[in-house]
């Protein structure tokens, strides 16, 4: 079982935080940026807003960071400006004299937060009686140490949405049926890609401890965790039908992470690089709509005046976890750093983090 340990300091953002404007805020952590200097390195994820992400060395998806966790070697003291799985994964990554913090604990997943190890042992139990040895586990990156734990030792591997057709694609090499947790549509959406029909996918409900599933168990080639995205799911066929009423020669690209449905109507669908790079590319004068993350797709479109780009829910609010970290949270980290303290740190056991290394290691040598 997974023993992540967090060291906080007084737990709440102090009050002078909540009192300093924003330049005396942005002029201090170029300060200490520029005081630690290499000791310092500050990975960003894409869905971070503009204040915090202003100030990445390294800015990118869940594949592209932990590639960048996994390179450096250097930095003593890694400031994870994203939500709590990623910190640790960054932590698995790096050597034991690097330290991981997380500048507010409270940035978590709520998808991670769907599928916890206790759920999963139980699951795994149930399947392996319906189905032997026939089943390779496969772990979204979205997911807890103790989770990518459980895949390593059971022989399966992490995915992100960036390699998710690799990985699929190795695990029937392995074994006969894929368990893929926790995100249900990115399973079902890489696997339907793949060529596997929906009426050889089961779903397990963790709640219920049950297969969802009509037919022949023998027809079954994935089983999906009951699991999604909170930002992802709301992206709807509705969304769609509206946005190509009014603009009939825009494309939709969405997230995979959304579901079979508006990955079916959209034009096209890939992980958050794969979208940052369709839209880098296009010509001047495209149009397109975004169906993923609020803060993203206003850097999208605050980069690319030349084209025309709009969310694909213009409702949609950013994602509520990654926002949890912001400028005062970032300078608080900072300057605990800065001043010899180590307050929200991010460490896996031992155990679990050479069990989970497994699951890590097979996903990033297919990267």
């Amino acid at each position: 079982m997974s023993v992540t340990c967090a060291i906080p300091t007084s737990g709440m953002l102090p009050e002078k935080y909540r009192k300093m404007d924003r330049a005396e805020m942005e002029a201090r952590v170029r300060e200490i940026k520029e005081k630690l200097g290499d000791r310092l390195f500050i990975p960003g994820h894409h869905y971070q807003k503009d204040e915090v992400i202003q100030f990445a060395d390294a800015i990118g998806d869940s594949l592209q960071l932990a590639q960048v966790a996994a390179a450096n070697k250097k930095a003593e003291h890694i400031v994870f400006c994203g939500v709590h799985f990623m910190a640790e994964t960054a932590d698995m990554l790096t050597t034991n004299e690097q330290v991981v913090y997380l500048p507010d604990m409270r940035a978590g997943c709520s998808m991670a937060d769907m599928a916890n190890i206790y759920q999963t042992e139980e699951a795994w139990e149930q399947l392996v009686k319906l189905f032997g040895n026939t089943i390779i586990p496969l772990t979204y990156v979205n997911s807890t140490a103790a989770i990518k734990a459980f895949t390593g030792r059971n022989g399966g591997s992490c995915v992100t949405s960036s390699n998710a057709k690799k990985m699929v694609e190795w695990a029937f090499t392995q074994k006969e049926r894929l368990f893929f947790l926790p995100d249900q549509h990115l399973g079902r959406n890489t696997a339907f890609d793949l060529g596997i029909p929906l009426n050889q996918m089961a779903v397990w409900n963790p709640i219920s401890g049950e297969l969802e599933y009509e037919g022949e168990l023998d027809a079954v080639k994935v089983i999906l965790w009951k699991g999604h995205c909170s930002v992802h799911q709301g992206f709807t066929v509705e969304n769609i039908r509206q946005v190509r009423e009014k603009y009939p020669d825009m494309k939709v690209i969405v997230h995979p992470e959304c579901c079979h449905e508006v990955v079916e109507a959209s034009d096209d669908n890939g992980s958050t690089k794969y979208i940052v790079d369709a839209i880098t590319n296009a010509p001047a004068g495209s149009s397109w709509a975004i169906g993923t993350e609020m803060n993203l797709v206003k850097r999208i479109i605050a980069e690319h005046p030349d084209q025309h780009i709009i969310s694909l829910n213009e409702n949609m609010c950013p994602c509520l976890t990654m926002n949890r970290i912001d400028l005062p949270h970032l300078l608080w980290s900072l300057e605990l750093i800065e001043n010899g303290q180590r307050g929200n740190v991010i460490k896996v056991d031992e155990e679990t983090a050479v069990q989970a290394r497994l699951s890590l290691e097979r996903m990033l040598a297919y990267a």
